[in-house]
């Protein structure tokens, strides 16, 4: 940030102390403390929230009972809900207050598939069951509409004017289900949007994503029997294998920031039945949209090489798209401030015994359990991360801030059984918990310092410059059936 936005922003600390003075006579401070009592006050009942969602385990447009139980618990505390919002079904905006500023907070709920795990620190699938919240979504719902509904209560008494939106956003894992919802129009008045994110540490997101496009590519070919009459036969799977070993030719040849991953969802049926259907599953990723764009086209070229080669049909549905994320310092000092003041998570000895058995299973070396205790620094340099969300299509549309809180032992990796045996006990909800006092906390911060969304939209219209925002999956439909 320039020198004179930084001036900017400690100027408006007098803008707080001037806004005390215009909250029904409390101070800011008294206010602060006050939410945080009361949604300390309800820790028993989010927890059982959120450890319900963690039960549930839906996958990504599937979240029928998740979404659901977010939405009863937002609509019984006066929330107007809006579901089935950009043609989604388990998504929704709920609303209270009027006017501005309008602040949005940011809600996920979806699992991922093939890692059903018991909360034990030992690997231990739970049977019958074929997903888990590997990436902690059932804490980061319940801890957004938490804070959703602290701050209609200070809405409802009078101490700020103004309009909460808590976003049910499914499917962020691959389905791009705030795309859609960005395109739909659904952020275009607000001022602000918060989120947060799992981890083990807490921080202030000050990391990039990765712009992501995906695909699945169907190739058709012709059955036959692979041993009394292989020249009748035209193999789709050869197809795909021929595909693969093009784009891990290519591999040499793409800038060296780019991620391709694949895996094969259809292979074919029978060894001695050549398959006359295959299907791979592809993910592009770079830090830059436009270069993610190009590879893309570069992976469809090998698709319609290996149709070509192997006689056989191809087309491709694309499946997900999603932005970088536009970075906006102004609001994360104010995060920083406020996650700084929650701090971090104290474990019980019992959870210390957990912690300790669990990082056993990590196989390097790991960091101190104590890291859970502490705040990162907020980071100066920004980098461009190692992974894709869909929140980064929200940045493009309004300023956005994140934080990250210790809800995973110290050294967990996201999309491991160790994160969802985490997420299904108190280390979960404990952070779960200091994710849902810092987003309150910087909202009150905004609703009372006018200011700072002024900052806040200075910077953001800088960041994003003269770029048109456009979706990467184009004017396709959500893709409500990519996890079948």
């Amino acid at each position: 940030m320039k020198k004179a936005a930084f001036i900017l922003l400690a100027c408006s600390t007098g803008l707080v102390s001037m806004a005390q003075k215009q909250t029904s006579g409390n101070s800011l401070t008294a206010i602060k403390e006050q939410g945080l009592q009361q949604i300390q006050s309800k820790y028993g009942d989010y927890k059982q929230k959120a450890l319900q969602i963690w039960e549930y385990a839906e996958v990504g447009y599937q979240e029928v009972k998740s979404s659901a139980l977010l939405q009863k618990t937002l609509s019984d505390q006066g929330f107007k809900v809006e579901a089935g919002v950009a043609g989604i079904p388990t998504a929704f905006v709920a609303t209270y207050g009027s006017g501005k500023p309008v602040i949005g907070i940011l809600a996920e709920f979806d699992a991922l598939p093939g890692l059903a795990q018991e909360a034990v620190a030992e690997k231990k699938p739970i049977a019958g069951k074929v997903a888990g919240h590997a990436c902690g979504h059932h804490l980061f719902g319940t801890a957004s509409v938490a804070a959703g509904i602290e701050i209609k209560k200070l809405i409802e008494t009078n101490n700020f004017k103004g309009t909460i939106k808590v976003y049910g956003c499914p499917a962020e894992e691959g389905g791009s289900g705030k795309v859609y919802m960005v395109r739909a129009g659904l952020f275009n008045d607000v001022d602000a949007v918060i989120h947060w994110h799992p981890d083990n540490q807490n921080a202030v997101t000050m990391t990039s994503a990765l712009a992501n496009s995906s695909a699945k590519f169907r190739f058709y070919g012709v059955s036959a029997h692979a041993a009394a009459s292989p020249e009748k036969g035209r193999s789709s799977l050869d197809a795909v294998e021929a595909m693969d070993y093009m784009v891990n030719m290519m591999r040499e040849h793409v800038p060296q920031e780019t991620r391709i991953h694949y895996v094969i969802t259809n292979g074919g049926k029978a060894p001695n039945v050549i398959p006359d259907f295959a299907e791979v599953y592809y993910y592009v990723r770079h830090p830059k949209k436009e270069v993610v764009k190009a590879i893309f086209e570069r992976v469809v070229k090998a698709a319609n090489g290996a149709a070509t080669g192997t006689e056989t049909k191809m087309d491709y549905e694309t499946i997900g798209g999603t932005h970088d994320l536009l970075l906006n310092t102004t609001l994360a000092q104010v995060a920083q401030k406020n996650l700084e003041r929650v701090g971090g998570v104290t474990y019980t000895n019992q959870e210390k015994e957990f912690a300790r058995k669990l990082q056993l299973t990590l196989g390097s070396t790991v960091p101190s359990i104590e890291t859970s205790t502490s705040v990162k620094p907020l980071q100066t340099t920004p980098d461009a991360g190692g992974g894709s969300t869909d929140v980064g299509d929200v940045s493009y549309a309004v300023p956005t801030v994140g934080i990250r809180t210790a809800t995973w032992v110290a050294g967990t990796p996201a999309h491991s059984w160790q994160a969802v045996a985490c997420g299904g006990t108190e280390i979960g909800t404990k952070g779960m918990m200091v994710a849902a006092k810092t987003m309150l906390l910087t909202a009150i911060d905004l609703y009372a310092d006018p200011n700072l969304i002024k900052l806040a939209a200075t910077e953001f219209k800088k960041n994003k410059g003269d770029y048109q925002y456009k979706a990467l999956l184009g004017d396709r439909k959500p893709a409500l059936n990519y996890r079948d």
